[in-house]
C-alpha cells in the first residue's frame, strides 16, 4: 500500500512538472477516477468543460474524459493540441447515433431545427443546428420559437424528459447511455426502503420510471449543487458513481449511495470508458504528446457553429 502511494505521488509530481513545462491544462469529467479529478486543473460536467475549453490559454489540452469530449475541445480550440489519455475511451450514447443514419433521419424529416446532445461525434455536431447538454437542454428547447418543429437526438430518455418539462413535441432519436439506461428501479426502491430518509436524485438520461420516483432530476452539476443545498443528509444517486467523490468532498458529513444497476454484479453502474483514464496514461500522453485528436477542418467549422450557438444561449441564461 505504501509503495502504491509512493508510486502515485511520484507520478503526480512528474505530471505537474510536465504540464508546467509544456503549458498544458488537464481537464477531467466528474465520472473519471477520483485521483484524476483531484489533480485536474478543472473538473466539471460537459457544459462547464466546454466553457472552460473555450477560454483556456494552454497550448496543450489533456482531456480526461471520453472521445466526444476531446473532439469538442478540438472544435473549440483547433489551433491547440488536444490529447486523450486513451483513444478507446468511447461513449455508448455517441455510438448509438451514427452520423450517416442521423443525416438520413434529418433528410427524411425536413423543416426541423436539429438539437443534438453534446454526447455525439463531431460529424453529428456538424449536422446539428444547436448542441445542448443536460444543464441547458431545457432552456435551449424553450429558445426555439413555438411552431418550429424540432429533432432531438440522440438520448431518448433526456429527449422525453425535456419534451415533458417544456411541453414541446419533438422527433426524438432512439439512443441511450448504457450507464443511465440500466439502473434498477427495483434495486433503487429496495435501497430507499432500507434508507427511508434518503432522497433519490437522478440524471435525466435515466428512464422515465427512475425519474418518476426521484425527488430531484438534474444534470451532473445540478445533482452536486442539490446535494449541497438540500437539508437532507442522505442521497441515493442515479448517475455514474464517479460524481460521488465530489459530493463527499463538498458535503463530508452527508451520506451518498450509488444507485444499483440491473446486472447485479456490483452496487452501481460504472462507465467503463471513463474508467479507461488513468494517471499513468495522462503522464504518457503528455510526455510523448500522443493520442492527439485530429479532425477535418470542414467538420470543425460546421460543428463549431452548433456549439457556439449553445454557448451563446447558455451565457444569455447564465447557465
Amino acid at each position: 500500500m505504501i509503495n502504491k502511494k509512493q508510486d502515485t505521488d511520484s507520478l503526480i509530481e512528474k505530471i505537474n512538472i510536465l504540464r508546467k513545462e509544456k503549458n498544458a491544462v488537464i481537464l477531467a469529467h466528474y465520472y473519471v477516477d477520483s485521483e484524476i479529478q483531484d489533480i485536474a486543473d478543472f473538473t466539471g460536467d460537459s457544459l462547464a468543460l466546454s466553457q472552460q475549453v473555450s477560454k483556456t490559454t494552454a497550448d496543450i489540452i489533456v482531456f480526461a474524459g471520453v472521445h466526444f469530449m476531446a473532439e469538442t475541445a478540438k472544435i473549440l480550440c483547433p489551433e491547440k493540441k488536444v490529447l486523450l489519455p486513451d483513444l478507446n475511451s468511447g461513449c455508448s450514447l455517441a455510438d448509438s447515433c451514427p452520423d450517416d443514419e442521423f443525416e438520413k433521419f434529418i433528410n427524411e424529416n425536413p423543416g426541423h431545427i436539429v438539437i443534438s446532445y453534446v454526447n455525439t461525434t463531431a460529424k453529428v455536431k456538424a449536422l446539428t443546428d444547436i448542441v445542448c447538454t443536460s444543464s441547458n437542454a431545457e432552456q435551449i428547447v424553450k429558445s426555439i420559437p413555438e411552431g418550429k418543429k424540432i429533432i432531438f437526438g440522440p438520448d431518448k430518455n433526456l429527449g422525453n424528459y425535456i419534451s415533458k418539462v417544456t411541453d414541446r413535441e419533438m422527433l426524438i432519436w432512439n439512443g441511450a447511455c448504457h450507464v443511465h439506461n440500466e439502473f434498477s428501479l427495483e434495486g433503487i426502491l429496495e435501497l430507499k426502503e432500507k434508507n427511508p430518509f434518503a432522497k433519490i436524485i437522478s440524471h435525466p438520461e435515466c428512464p422515465k420510471p427512475i425519474l418518476t420516483v426521484s425527488d430531484f432530476v438534474g444534470s451532473t452539476k445540478a445533482l452536486i449543487d442539490f446535494s449541497i443545498s438540500d437539508n437532507s443528509s442522505e442521497f441515493i444517486v442515479a448517475t455514474e458513481p464517479g460524481v460521488l467523490h465530489q459530493m463527499k468532498k463538498l458535503s463530508p458529513f452527508k451520506t451518498f449511495f450509488a444507485a444499483p444497476g440491473n446486472t447485479g454484479e456490483c452496487a452501481c453502474n460504472e462507465c467503463e470508458f471513463m474508467k479507461l483514464n488513468s494517471l499513468e496514461k495522462i503522464y504518457n500522453c503528455l510526455l510523448n504528446e500522443t493520442n492527439e485528436i485530429i479532425l477535418d477542418s470542414e467538420i470543425i467549422v460546421k460543428a463549431r457553429v452548433s456549439i457556439d450557438k449553445m454557448l451563446e444561449i447558455s451565457a444569455k441564461f447564465n447557465l
